[in-house]
């Protein structure tokens, strides 16, 4: 597997026009993010270090395989590869993890360490498995840690407990959601910070 797989060139697509669109929005300042999209059984496609994510192109992803190893020489993948990996290793059917830095979603992993509670709103069910308003999502906060392996080794713990989360949030960090494929990934993206602003409002509202 490497970057001349059709597979590769039509995943490297779907996430530069992710890139794009997040963006856009404001949810991926400067060179923040990381994305990925599964390949096969062993390797993901995923975003190189350092790269700006609203102007992507097809050299600003790389093959890495899922113990971690580069495919494409010369390239250097995010520091946070590994978090796409345990993800990748624990669901087989697992097709896209997206990581953004948006304003929303880094303000309330400072304002709720303990994790995040949403609440009673039409667009959980974005979500899968959430079939009415009336429920809860729980979002995990993880203390921010340099040392990626550590951080990944305490997400894949949690979900040991809670396998069905469909996404979590570093503390003033950003967050982190999947989905079997990437258009699914940014549907729940758009959930997420869509519920995220709207527990801004509701906080601003109270004050």
């Amino acid at each position: 597997m490497d970057e001349r797989d059709p597979r590769f060139k039509v995943r490297a697509a779907e996430l530069i026009a992710a890139g794009h669109f997040f963006f856009e929005r404001g949810w991926v300042p400067a060179t923040a993010g990381n994305f990925s999209a599964r390949l096969d059984g062993h390797h993901m496609a995923v975003t190189v270090s350092g790269r700006h994510k609203g102007e992507l192109t097809e050299d600003d992803l790389m093959v890495v395989d899922l113990d971690g190893n580069v495919i494409s020489e010369g390239k250097r993948p995010s520091a946070e590869a590994f978090l796409h990996i345990v993800l990748y290793r624990r669901f087989p059917d697992l097709g896209a993890v997206l990581h953004t830095h948006s304003v929303n979603a880094t303000v309330l992993s400072k304002l709720s360490p303990g994790g995040l509670v949403i609440e009673d709103y039409e667009v959980l069910k974005a979500f899968p498995g959430i079939d009415t308003h009336q429920t809860h999502l729980n979002v995990p906060v993880f203390a921010n840690d340099q040392d990626i392996r550590q951080l990944a080794a305490r997400v894949d713990e949690l979900m040991n407990r809670e396998p069905s989360i469909p996404g979590y949030l570093i503390e003033g960090h950003g967050l982190y959601t999947w989905g079997q494929d990437v258009a699914a990934a940014r549907r729940h993206m758009e959930a997420f910070e869509f519920l995220f602003e709207c527990d801004m409002q509701m906080r601003r509202l109270r004050s």
